[in-house]
């Protein structure tokens, strides 16, 4: 599978917002991430990094 997993950095560390990412949609100052079952969820943030080849992305909250 290619679906990521999301990670918001709290603290200085990544905690787990979303796994099975498929969809990232930028609205506003939104991002609303949808995963392969179809569950969502909506936060202020920006993408700091994309690992692709780790499958992980990492949000910084506004």
């Amino acid at each position: 599978m290619c679906e990521a997993s999301a990670y918001v950095l709290r603290n200085g560390q990544e905690e787990l917002l979303l796994s099975d990412v498929d969809i990232i949609e930028q609205d506003g100052d939104d991002l609303r991430l949808v995963n392969i079952f179809g569950e969502q969820t909506v936060i202020k943030a920006d993408i700091q990094r994309l690992n692709l080849v780790n499958h992980k992305i990492i949000l910084v909250e506004k």
